[in-house]
């Protein structure tokens, strides 16, 4: 496996790596030793994760493992959280890892010579693991329409004519509705 170092390079390509994108790093490549994960990138395929924010750590994620929502393989879901879990599905193992709040504070109050953003980010390249972030197993049940490569035939909206996948319409007085006519629209039409 790549260590921090080669990730912080290839991250550093996008510009200099911010203090979330070393602390997702840092998470993932935990997970990964966690999960007996020696190459995240060979088995991305078989590897979902599930983020809970969508600030630095999903691109933390992609960038260590290759899961992406484009192959089903990434997940967000919005606890406004810096955690994420990972589920191989070739064992149906799963572990939980989130953020110590209490590190922010401490690294600050650590390296008060620094800036914010600075002293943040040195704390999570060089403090070890149980300071900076907390995890555990998990179960996670993901039903086979979450999985990647997942088929399902599409479902045409009988209100806007757009296509539904994933079994993600619902029906209504026997009529199959995508999710913004039944009325969870995050948008206004104009």
């Amino acid at each position: 496996m790549k260590t921090l170092a080669d990730y912080l390079r290839e991250a550093d390509k996008e510009g200099r790596p911010r203090s979330g994108i070393i602390l997702g790093i840092r998470m993932v490549l935990r997970a990964m030793k966690e999960l007996q994960i020696d190459d995240p990138a060979a088995v991305h395929r078989q590897l979902v994760a599930f983020v809970e924010t969508d600030r630095c750590l999903p691109d933390a994620v992609e960038l260590v493992t290759g899961c992406r929502l484009g192959n089903r393989t990434l997940k967000f879901r919005d606890l406004g959280k810096m955690a994420v879990t990972f589920l191989d599905l070739r064992t149906n193992r799963a572990v939980r890892l989130s953020a110590r709040e209490t590190a922010n504070q401490r690294a600050l109050e650590t390296f008060q010579d620094h800036e914010k953003e600075e002293a943040l980010a040195r704390a999570y390249r060089e403090w070890p693991e149980e300071e900076l972030f907390s995890w555990q197993p998990v179960a996670v049940e993901l039903p086979a329409e979450e999985r990647p490569g997942y088929r399902a035939p599409r479902v045409v909206c009988a209100e806007c004519g757009e296509g539904v996948s994933f079994t993600r319409e619902v029906t209504r007085a026997g009529r199959p509705l995508c999710r913004a006519c039944a009325g969870e629209r995050y948008y206004e039409p104009q």
